[in-house]
């Protein structure tokens, strides 16, 4: 009886400590996806036909999407994710967009009637602004997504190259 206690002390105590190692040593997702979304342009712009750069890398790494579906990351982008990823490197698909250089939106507040719609439509939070006032871009966080524009009623946005802004 001692012996069978002694056993089943000694089987909780190993089950414990294995639980606690698979908590402590867990691998959190898979990191393959990390290593593809930190090549991604960060830009959320969706022409990939997915809602964001983070589930085109999953995408990716389960092998349900093309390398080459990234407009802003261009002819580079598929490079990288071609080397990563072991893959032919192919030209980008016209069908999602073209490269190009990056463009900032800019707000023409003097026409801007606070409306919202930009705001809600950005992915990265990058206009101010609140309803009925003037909004404006922070143009550290515009990725250029251009999901600013179709949304606005008065055509008060403005895609410039980003080189050209000041912060």
């Amino acid at each position: 009886m001692i012996a069978a206690l002694c056993f089943a002390l000694l089987c909780a105590l190993a089950g414990f400590l294995l639980w606690m190692a698979s908590r402590r040593f867990a691998v959190k997702g898979n990191p393959l996806v990390d290593e593809i979304d930190a090549i991604l342009p960060q830009t959320q712009c969706a022409q990939c036909n997915y809602p964001g750069c983070r589930p085109y890398a999953e995408a990716l790494a389960n092998g349900e999407a093309e390398i080459n579906q990234c407009p802003p990351g261009g002819e580079s982008g598929v490079r990288a994710l071609a080397e990563l990823l072991g893959r032919e490197v192919i030209p980008l698909n016209v069908e999602h967009g073209e490269a190009k250089v990056p463009h900032l939106a800019i707000i023409d507040e003097a026409v801007c009637i606070g409306c919202t719609k930009c705001i809600q439509a950005c992915p990265v939070d990058a206009i101010l602004g609140a309803a009925k006032l003037m909004h404006t871009v922070i143009a550290d966080e515009c990725t250029g997504c251009e999901l600013c524009l179709p949304p606005c009623p008065v055509d008060c946005i403005e895609m410039v190259p980003a080189t050209g802004v000041q912060p």
